[in-house]
């Protein structure tokens, strides 16, 4: 598989292109902290009559860092952009992930350009605050506070900087720079407005383990994008098309046909 580059917003990128020469446009979108190798099992489960696009988010991969952190918003930019380089006027989108969270932007502004819509495990919508939350955020403030005032108080700066990368989250741990930045800035950031305005067709496909974007919030997507259906495979989680990988082939041949 060979990467290709193409510049977005100033930021190199690579992408690949795939299928069949003058086949309907298609593009996929990975989540946080993927790449276009981690999409591969959906590229690969594409019927015949696309051509496929995927690229590496800016950040992921082996695309190029942004110069300052982005938002969603920011991020939905950049599929604007590459659409117009490849000059691209309407295509189906697949995005998993953060990548559905970014099309949800995508789909609500851009609706003429939209032919039909598949999220994945998407987010976008912001979780339920339960008790059990509440006392993990108390539990974070608390440690938060030992280490910032109490264990590094010759060094404040020192210590909110141990302290994050003892307990932040996987993600926020995995993150450095700008890029820690940005993760920082999505992670609370809802497209849930965006869903009422989006009209194109939409598949949702969810794993019934998800525990990163829970049912729940499939079922907040399917109660506000019109025109939308949910299939939830069972056994499956946050990658249910990897989880459960002849099902989810079927159901988009399928819906793609």
């Amino acid at each position: 598989m060979e990467k290709k580059d193409i510049n977005l917003l100033g930021t190199n990128i690579k992408y690949i292109e795939l299928g069949d020469e003058g086949g309907r446009p298609l593009v996929v979108l990975h989540g946080w902290g993927a790449n276009i190798e981690s999409i591969m099992p959906i590229v690969n489960s594409i019927p015949k009559g696309y051509k496929i696009y995927a690229y590496d988010a800016p950040g992921f991969g082996d695309s190029d860092e942004p110069k300052s952190a982005l938002s969603t918003w920011d991020y939905e930019l950049y599929l604007e952009e590459f659409l117009e380089k490849k000059n691209i006027g309407k295509a189906t989108f697949i995005g998993h992930s953060f990548g559905g969270k970014t099309l949800s932007i995508f789909a609500a502004k851009n609706k003429d350009k939209v032919e039909k819509l598949v999220l994945i495990d998407a987010s976008g919508v912001i979780p339920k605050r339960t008790f059990s939350y509440y006392f993990k955020v108390y539990i974070f403030k608390f440690l938060r506070f030992l280490y910032t005032k109490l264990f590094f108080w010759n060094n404040n700066t020192d210590g909110i900087k141990k302290f994050y990368e003892k307990f932040g989250s996987d993600d926020y741990q995995a993150s450095q720079g700008v890029m820690r930045e940005t993760f920082v800035k999505v992670v609370n950031e809802s497209t849930e407005e965006c869903f009422k305005d989006i009209d194109a067709e939409t598949l949702l496909v969810w794993g019934e383990l998800d525990d990163a974007t829970p049912v729940y919030m499939a079922k907040v997507f399917e109660s506000k994008i019109k025109n939308s259906g949910l299939v939830v495979f069972e056994k499956a989680g946050h990658f249910s098309y990897i989880d459960d990988y002849g099902t989810f082939s079927a159901v988009i041949n399928s819906f793609l046909d």
